[in-house]
């Protein structure tokens, strides 16, 4: 007898196709999740705020000589920048643009332009650079490096090797290394990952897993395969701040003093002191005032208050929000210029016309950063095309620490210096600068005649 077969249920056959149907539809969306990971965020959310840098530097040997030709060799420097304002501001490592002339930038939309040097610190190497743009720039999105987890996932962007806009990716190996990199640089308090840090990617961006920046990538072991550094965020952030204070780019000033306060999900501004009448004692900011706002920029660092102010003119009132006592405060502040006094401005001029330097005394706090044997100096803001000054190749950024047998350590100085009878007896003076690592000098004709 034949074995019958089993009765075919219609219902069961039309459930079996609607369940094919149904995982059709689903097995390429979750396909599609599974590629859109983290990482896959981090980066497209970060990419269009990271540039590449690159240019040629010429290597000097060390205390060489304006008045004799030294021995140099040309050098092909490459590096990343992070965009840090939509104005063309962008934070990089000072080695990448030291001694570069020309700073040749491009963005990940693949456009070029050139960018100029405008502060640096040498000791902890870091740098603003800045570019001309009509259309604001994507900026970096920063995060705080005060709960960084040894083993947890990190990614870095960069211009690894010349190949622009590399992704590669790992974890933090160790916190708080301390590394010695040459007999001029130390680092201290970095972040130690095994994310592949190669030539080019010093100046660019560590982030972890949910896209925002937690270090700055700066330097790797030479011979060693995933150990790169990075240094801190929340540091890094802080020396940002100082680099574009509006007193050092734009000689007004705020009075206002504060530190961030970092904390697992939260970063806020916290003003420490308010100087005596400054435009924001006179403003009524008090000593532990949040700051939450300035005009239509959101504060949570004191590089954001530094970039709010960045281009607010004298006497233009902006709008301040605070948080006090829980509290939420407006007021109005408008900058003052640095030096108001008839006599400063008028050393100032005659800097200007005599030897074609605009300058400002450099904290002294930061000129100690430069373990240098002298006792202060002047950060050249301007050099006046075709001036004395010009003609020996000064430059913005540079350090005036001395002319002829004096110390420049104030304007007053400067003027002492140029105002002496005996001054026209020299062919030229002597000048000393500090350039980043290198202590250069050379011999200046002073101009005979003012120049406006």
């Amino acid at each position: 007898m034949p074995e019958l077969c089993p009765r075919f249920d219609d219902r069961a056959l039309r459930c079996w196709l609607a369940l094919s149907l149904l995982a059709s539809l689903i097995a390429p969306a979750a396909a599609s999740e599974l590629r859109n990971s983290a990482i896959v965020k981090a980066v497209h959310d970060n990419e269009s705020a990271v540039v590449n840098i690159h240019g040629h530097k010429t290597v000097r040997a060390e205390n060489a000589s304006f008045g004799t030709p030294p021995a140099v060799r040309q050098v092909n420097g490459m590096g990343t920048g992070v965009v840090i304002d939509a104005r063309g501001y962008i934070l990089t490592n000072y080695h990448v643009v030291e001694g570069v002339s020309n700073i040749q930038v491009s963005l990940a939309d693949g456009k070029a332009t050139v960018a100029r040097l405008v502060s640096n610190d040498p000791k902890t190497d870091l740098a603003v650079i800045k570019i001309d743009t009509k259309e604001p720039l994507t900026v970096i999105r920063f995060g705080t490096s005060c709960d960084l987890m040894k083993g947890e996932q990190v990614i870095a962007i960069g211009n690894a090797y010349g190949y622009e806009h590399t992704v590669t990716r790992g974890i933090i190996s160790a916190l708080h290394r301390n590394v010695q990199v040459s007999d001029e640089q130390k680092y201290n308090d970095l972040i130690q990952c095994d994310a592949s840090i190669n030539p080019g990617n010093s100046g660019g961006p560590l982030l972890n897993i949910d896209g925002l920046v937690i270090g700055i990538n700066v330097a790797t072991r030479v011979g060693a395969q995933g150990i790169g550094f990075a240094i801190p965020i929340d540091e890094t952030l802080e020396i940002a701040a100082r680099l574009v204070s509006t007193e050092r780019l734009e000689q007004t000033s705020h009075g206002i003093i504060g530190k961030t306060r970092c904390e697992p999900g939260q970063k806020q501004f916290v003003v420490s002191t308010v100087r005596s009448e400054s435009p924001a004692g006179k403003a009524g900011l008090k000593s532990g005032d949040i700051i939450t706002a300035v005009g239509t920029h959101t504060i949570e660092s004191g590089l954001d208050v530094e970039l709010a102010l960045l281009g607010s003119k004298p006497g233009q009132d902006v709008e301040i929000e605070v948080l006090r006592d829980s509290q939420t405060v407006t007021t109005k502040l408008a900058v003052t210029p640095l030096s108001k006094t008839t006599k400063n401005s008028a050393l100032a001029d005659k800097s200007w016309t005599t030897i074609g330097l605009k300058m400002a005394v450099m904290d002294q706090d930061e000129f100690k950063g430069l373990s240098t044997r002298y006792r202060g100096g002047l950060t050249v803001l301007d050099v006046r095309p075709g001036s004395p000054a010009a003609q020996q190749g000064i430059r913005r950024g540079d350090i005036l620490v001395g002319m002829h047998i004096w110390e420049t350590i104030s304007l007053e100085n400067i003027a002492y210096i140029l105002e002496r009878d005996d001054l026209s007896k020299l062919d030229s003076i002597v000048f000393y600068i500090i350039r980043g690592a290198d202590t250069l000098y050379g011999h200046m004709r002073l101009a005979t005649r003012t120049t406006p």
